[in-house]
């Protein structure tokens, strides 16, 4: 998904320039958020499809997340999703944003990604984090705490030995060691320094606050160490990105989520995406609507010629290799008009 090397404006009007957009690799990552009206099972299947959509359109990778117990998310087994995404497409990439490491044996893990590598060779991804249960009634149900998250440097390292070889157990992981997955590190907190310790790619989010993004992937490239998995740093930039005929048109592809976000702050459940017109119907309590305007700020949205000029920025700022869309929205038909549109923005 690389367009030309330069854009250029009329004749005698402005000079040419390099666009960093053209040089950047433009990605999805798929939530399969439920929708009000919708089921589980719908959701799923609409990321499949739109694995296939993307793929026409050129990205560089399709990746799906885990979440536990969460009412608005049917992707609860994500290495289980990525074998649907990679049977259903040919070349995109396909991966997990992520696996949540602590939740699970490092063997087990390699086990899954091994599998998932053998079926589709060359095109699987290994995205990581360390998050632990959205409540505490999940993580009892996964017999985990929120301690957990803090061996997730020592859990990484583990997983990664399965792939080479290198387990002081004398056990081998099938079909797993010999195989190079990729692995991303998640970053959120301390997995910056996690990642450059360990050289390994980063991701990191999100676009709403571009201060501390700044300065998380300064410190994974003062850190970074050359490994066998990265020679140099890899950042992914990741965050919700609209795009649409008209801004009002992209701010309304933000209406769903900014308020199942401030539902959950204020009720402390993660509801189904609404309609947006079912959100301006709605009458909001102060706090209620203090979360949602947030939740609508800070984000790229807008026309391809407003988007491509606040990419331009923020690739410019953070030097990032790889920006990863992560928008969630009730009409997937704008949602895939959306990816469509940026997909002409990200080829020039």
């Amino acid at each position: 998904m690389h367009g030309p090397e330069e854009s250029c404006g009329p004749a005698g009007v402005e000079p040419c320039m390099s666009s960093v957009i053209a040089t950047t690799r433009f990605s999805v990552l798929d939530r399969s958020r439920t929708r009000e009206g919708h089921t589980h099972p719908e959701a799923l299947r609409d990321t499949v499809r739109l694995a296939g959509e993307l793929e026409g359109l050129g990205y560089h990778r399709l990746w799906v997340s885990e979440h536990h117990g969460v009412p608005g998310v049917a992707g609860s087994a994500p290495t289980v999703l990525a074998a649907a995404v990679a049977a259903a497409t040919r070349t995109i990439r396909v991966g997990t944003g992520g696996v949540m490491l602590p939740n699970h044996r490092p063997l087990v893990v390699a086990e899954q990604f091994g599998v998932l590598e053998s079926l589709f060779p060359g095109r699987i991804d290994m995205g990581l984090g360390r998050s632990v249960g959205f409540t505490d009634g999940v993580r009892r149900a996964l017999g985990r705490d929120k301690e957990d998250a803090e061996d997730f440097e020592a859990q990484l390292r583990e997983l990664l030995g399965w792939f080479r070889g290198t387990s002081p157990t004398g056990v081998h992981a099938r079909p797993a060691e010999g195989l190079a997955v990729p692995p991303f590190v998640l970053a959120m907190g301390e997995g910056a320094g996690i990642a450059a310790r360990l050289g390994l790619p980063m991701v990191i989010g999100d676009l709403r606050n571009r201060d501390r993004m700044r300065r998380g992937i300064d410190h994974y490239r003062d850190g970074f160490r050359p490994s066998a998995w990265a020679s140099e740093p890899y950042v992914v930039v990741s965050g919700t990105i609209a795009v649409a005929a008209t801004p009002e048109e992209a701010r309304r592809l933000l209406i769903p989520e900014a308020w199942s976000m401030a539902y959950s702050r204020t009720r402390g459940t993660f509801p189904p995406l609404p309609p947006a017109e079912s959100v301006d119907a709605l009458t909001m309590t102060a706090k209620e609507r203090g979360f949602y305007e947030s939740g609508l700020t800070g984000h790229i949205a807008g026309t391809e010629e407003q988007v491509a000029h606040e990419l331009e920025t923020v690739l410019k700022e953070t030097g990032a290799q790889e920006v990863l869309v992560t928008t969630s929205t009730y009409d997937r038909e704008a949602l895939l008009d959306s990816y469509r549109r940026l997909a002409a923005i990200a080829s020039g």
